[in-house]
């Protein structure tokens, strides 16, 4: 059986607004027949870095030929180029300011093409709209069959804006790691820069942010007493700190961008909770 094409919507445009209800209406008017799925709309405001990494961690659940739409803009209007991206078995439309940085180191053979066709834009266009305007436009023309090569002139990937993405570096007694906190959820849970395959041995290792004390990792939440915090390994692949049932980020007095250290420890460590 035939499959709709899908469309995943990724801004920081909240919901509070009706911006994503008008992009999936221009979406809907150009191809009727697209399926549209919200990945997030909840990127903090002007976060190119972090929406890097939602899309980076989500790409893989979605099946192939998906279009994503990634609007955190906040060069729009500006000389920034709007670009269309066809990257292993997905295609992405975004501004050409580092957002798609995953992507093309996971696919280095991204053909890429500047969105410059008139044909395949909204008339008009606002210089503080281009979700709208331009790539919601974009994605549902090439979810309605339009070659990418037809949005505009191809564009060398290694041209391409990048990023610098979340580092690690080794601790000076070659111990462990000094990260950071690359993102905060929902629920306060701080994520690292730590990928769980970094510590091969979860029990013989403890995590430090803060103030707090030092954390030995454990498989779950109902590993630690209601109010204390733990660190595990999130459905990301990446170490995270929380606190059982509270938010770690306002109780620790920690976000995006401080320091963290991931630390060989004792197996017989605990937690002080």
């Amino acid at each position: 059986m035939l499959q709709p094409p899908l469309i995943a919507l990724m801004t920081d445009f909240g919901l509070e607004d009706a911006f994503v209800g008008v992009m999936k209406g221009v979406i809907a008017t150009i191809c009727r027949e697209a399926r549209v799925i919200d990945l997030t709309h909840a990127i903090s405001a002007q976060n190119v870095r972090q929406a890097a990494f939602h899309l980076d961690r989500s790409i893989g659940y979605f099946p192939a030929e998906t279009i994503f739409v990634c609007v955190v803009d906040p060069g729009v209007g500006t000389a920034r180029r709007a670009i269309g991206v066809q990257a292993g078995p997905h295609r992405f439309v975004a501004p050409d300011n580092g957002l798609l940085t995953p992507v093309f180191e996971r696919w280095p053979d991204a053909r890429c093409h500047e969105l410059t066709n008139a044909a395949y834009q909204l008339p008009n266009k606002s210089a503080t709209f281009h979700g709208r305007d331009l790539f919601s436009p974009a994605a549902a023309h090439l979810a309605a069959g339009v070659p990418l090569e037809a949005f505009g002139p191809s564009i060398d990937v290694a041209e391409c804006q990048r990023i610098e993405l979340w580092q690690n570096r080794p601790l000076e007694d070659g111990k462990g790691w000094q990260g950071e906190i690359i993102a905060t959820d929902h629920f306060g849970n701080l994520i690292t820069s730590f990928e769980a395959g970094m510590i091969a041995d979860g029990e013989g290792w403890q995590v430090s942010v803060g103030n707090a004390e030092p954390l030995r990792i454990v498989r779950t939440y109902g590993e630690a007493e209601p109010g204390h915090p733990l660190a595990y390994t999130g459905s990301s692949g990446m170490i995270e700190i929380a606190i059982r049932n509270g938010n770690a980020s306002a109780e620790l007095g920690v976000g995006e961008g401080d320091a963290v250290e991931a630390r060989e420890g004792s197996k017989t460590d605990k937690n002080l909770n």
